[in-house]
């Protein structure tokens, strides 16, 4: 929660459960902070602690400002009480004040919500898949025959004394089951919370077999109206009905509830990524706990930025990064936003995208490291990656950041034609080194090196050619160049050779272009992906322009990496049908030559390569003609079994 007043009234509901008229209480009394705490002495767990600024709640809540902290330690003062905490606040605000007033950050779980941009249903089957939402609704099925749905507005409370009782028993139980501490939710709390100030936005959850309750929790609107919290909940696991994952079915009818409701989201509170998405969390914003206690002590003081590479353009060391993007990392699903001018009667549409892609950067981190030829990809963090529109704009984005007019740019002929139109553009020289061999994959290192390019783009595997590079050659031009080294790996995920994705930590001057265009099937999405040191990401973001990674297209890539087995699938089948194509083609009499492959296209030099190409035209038949480039010769993209039989027989109509 994002509002002073609510963090107050939740203030006043702990201390409630406390039976205390501030709330000071012992670390270990909280609970359920085993894993934050577990590195303290314990006498500090013992230790009477006041509680302020946040909530023990699930809810976050800003971190304090410099008055509220000198107002909270004059009441630590006053109390005698020697340690100060403030829980749930969220890494990316601004805690300088907590550092200034001694406070030391202990890591926890990241708050997790639920994002519903569509109809849950099919937010779910792209979020956690056909197979896991099948369980859910199977759950939810199995649950509803069982027992009821109800929701009783906090403010009601008073007529129905018997889900009061038993939302206390029940969360007496649940505190037993977890190492005996407090219940800090027992009558009194409840009570304070239903005369509070978010009573009036709070309910009660009841689920009944009969006349008896099974699970009690609550849930708030949040105060911008977008979203709910969930709470709390308990839950009965002696009665029958709880076999079922009556959570699981609870969350999937609340997200049911929300969706129909026109909220935007559902907040779960606290937990880790692993066990939280298969839930449909898509949002997990990083958390610490903040403790002021002796022998504690305070942190050194965090940069604000990312140090710049030495590569950098001389124009860009001197600007931060552009407007709202400087703002990236906190998040603004639970705020009020009146700061951007636009409409607030045409829904979504009208915001703007969000800029916190750290967790989808992770996400895709995460997917892409466990492929084969992807070692080194699981030590990466998000600040290795920029996510772009499209790999040509990281292209365009990398030379404006990186060259100033007048470096050169180094290109290696036959590749793709937009690296050296995009240099052109902006006044940078480009030398031209074309690819050597029968098979067009070797470079020559010594011309590149003579030429001591600012920038060298390397296309891994090759477009138009199909096939991959050397990597001693590759290595070569890391270690001996004094510039950068780019690598466009469009295609890579066709190969069976590694990725060098896994290297830029390593390498200071390699930057690695991907793209989910086209073995991740998202070419509408328009994302690509820059892989590079923190120092190199922070000047290209200098240069790039926000907003221009939809909120469509963020959903659309989260869902495709979080469920990545049609993919894989789609990439086996390719390569299969790849494999069978050009056996057919090289025995084709139209065909002079196939070229060794390793993406989702074919190179073919052709024995009448213009009356092959009218009569592919007259067929309906789109190839790319690569004639300008290589004499004689034309690009084919694998298709469907269909579409490939077809290009076959029009093939034939042309001898």
């Amino acid at each position: 929660m994002r509002r002073s007043a609510d963090i107050d009234a939740l203030q006043q509901v702990l201390s409630a459960a406390l039976g205390a008229r501030e709330p000071v209480c012992s670390l270990a009394q909280l609970g359920g902070e085993a894993e934050a705490f577990a590195a303290l002495d314990p006498a500090v767990l013992e230790r009477p602690t006041l509680v302020g600024g946040g909530s023990p709640y699930h809810p976050t809540s800003p971190a304090p400002a410099p008055h509220t902290l000198d107002e909270l330690t004059r009441r630590a003062d006053e109390l005698n009480v020697a340690q100060i905490l403030v829980p749930n606040v969220r890494r990316s605000d601004d805690t300088g004040a907590l550092r200034a007033a001694g406070l030391v950050p202990l890591a926890t779980e990241s708050e997790c919500v639920v994002r519903l941009p569509g109809e849950v249903d099919e937010v779910l089957r792209a979020r956690v898949g056909a197979g896991r939402l099948h369980d859910l609704r199977r759950h939810h099925h199995a649950v509803s025959c069982d027992v009821t749905w109800e929701r009783i507005p906090l403010t009601e409370l008073g007529g129905n004394a018997w889900a009061k009782d038993a939302f206390v028993e029940l969360h007496r139980r649940r505190a037993e089951r977890h190492g005996g501490h407090d219940n800090l939710y027992n009558a009194d709390a409840l009570d304070t919370l239903a005369h509070g100030a978010l009573a009036d936005r709070t309910e009660m959850l009841v689920r009944r077999s009969e006349k008896t309750v099974v699970q009690a929790g609550l849930i708030t609107t949040s105060h911008n109206g977008r979203g709910l919290y969930y709470l709390t909940h308990a839950i009965d696991h002696d009665h029958p009905a709880a076999r079922h994952n009556l959570h699981v079915a609870t969350l999937y009818e609340l997200y049911r509830h929300a969706r129909s409701s026109g909220l935007e989201w559902v907040h779960l509170g606290r937990g880790d990524a692993h066990r939280m998405r298969p839930l449909g969390a898509d949002l997990f914003v990083p958390l610490d706990h903040w403790l002021r206690a002796p022998g504690l002590a305070a942190p050194a003081a965090e940069g604000a930025e990312q140090a710049l590479s030495e590569f950098a353009a001389a124009p860009v060391t001197g600007v931060p990064v552009p407007g709202p993007a400087r703002f990236r990392h906190v998040p603004r699903f639970d705020t009020i936003d009146l700061s951007s001018n636009t409409s607030p009667f045409l829904g979504t549409a009208a915001e703007y995208p969000h800029l916190d892609t750290a967790e989808l950067a992770d996400t895709y981190l995460t997917t892409i490291s466990t492929l084969p030829g992807h070692a080194g990809v699981a030590a990466l963090s998000a600040d290795h990656l920029l996510f772009t529109s499209g790999a040509v704009d990281g292209v365009m984005l990398l030379l404006a950041a990186l060259a100033s007019p007048g470096e050169r740019v180094c290109v290696t002929p036959p590749t793709f034609p937009l690296y050296a139109h995009f240099a052109h553009l902006l006044r940078l020289p480009v030398v031209d080194v074309p690819l050597c061999g029968d098979d067009l994959s070797r470079l020559d290192t010594e011309r590149i090196l003579a030429a001591d390019p600012r920038v060298t783009i390397l296309c891994d595997p090759n477009n138009p050619v199909g096939t991959r590079l050397d990597p001693e050659q590759v290595h070569d031009l890391l270690v001996r160049g004094r510039g950068l080294v780019v690598i466009d790996e469009a295609y890579v995920e066709f190969s069976e050779k590694p990725s060098y994705a896994g290297l830029v930590e390593e390498h200071g001057n390699l930057i690695v272009l991907r793209t989910l265009s086209k073995a991740w099937g998202l070419a509408a999405a328009r994302c690509g992906i820059a892989l590079a040191r923190p120092g190199i990401v922070e000047a290209l973001r200098r240069v790039q322009v926000p907003f221009g990674f939809t909120n469509a297209s963020q959903h659309a890539v989260r869902d495709r990496l979080t469920n990545a087995r049609p993919v894989l699938d789609g990439i086996r089948r390719i390569r299969a049908e790849r494999d069978r194509m050009a056996s057919a083609l090289a025995e084709h009499p139209a065909v002079d030559r196939v070229f060794p492959s390793e993406t989702n296209f074919l190179f073919v030099r052709l024995h009448k390569h213009e009356r092959v190409m009218e009569q592919l035209r007259d067929a309906g038949i789109v190839v790319a003609d690569t004639g300008r480039a290589i004499p004689d010769t034309c690009r084919i993209t694998i298709g469907d079994r269909r579409a490939n039989a077809a290009l076959l027989d029009a093939l034939s109509s042309a001898v």
